[in-house]
């Protein structure tokens, strides 16, 4: 075997059998100093998102790290996971999928980019006319 890890690839297929089934994939995570999630939505060092299409903007189900832009409480976020850190892909519906051990020293070999999310500008959206 080439040793590569199979949990990326075991996430890509329950998220694409969602995907293919009309159900809602959601991504259980141990949270610890390499996730950047909302930290205040973490329970118990566990945050529980959803990964559907509809909830989600740019999401990368990478072999490293799994990335996207979601609506909290109507702020947009950047989120960052190591897949590491990745307890288990299910589906909302049936609660069908796969749940992994996550090692404490399973942290992430890379770090989130260094680009800090932009806070939201505030105020209300103005619109200019251009001519």
């Amino acid at each position: 075997m080439s040793g590569a890890p199979t949990k990326p690839y075991l996430v890509r297929a329950i998220y694409e059998w969602c995907s293919d089934h009309g159900e809602t994939p959601y991504l259980s995570v141990k949270v610890d100093s390499h996730t950047r999630v909302p930290m205040e939505f973490v329970k118990n060092g566990e945050i529980v998102l959803n990964i559907g299409a509809s909830a989600t903007r740019g999401l990368v189900l990478g072999n490293e790290s799994i990335q996207f832009s979601a609506r909290f409480g109507g702020v947009p976020r950047e989120v960052w996971i190591p897949v590491g850190r990745v307890a288990g892909i299910f589906s909302r519906e049936s609660g069908e999928g796969l749940f992994f051990q996550v090692d404490e020293s399973e942290g992430g070999s890379s770090a989130p980019p260094d680009e800090e999310p932009k806070p939201p500008s505030g105020g209300r959206p103005k619109l200019t006319l251009v001519k």
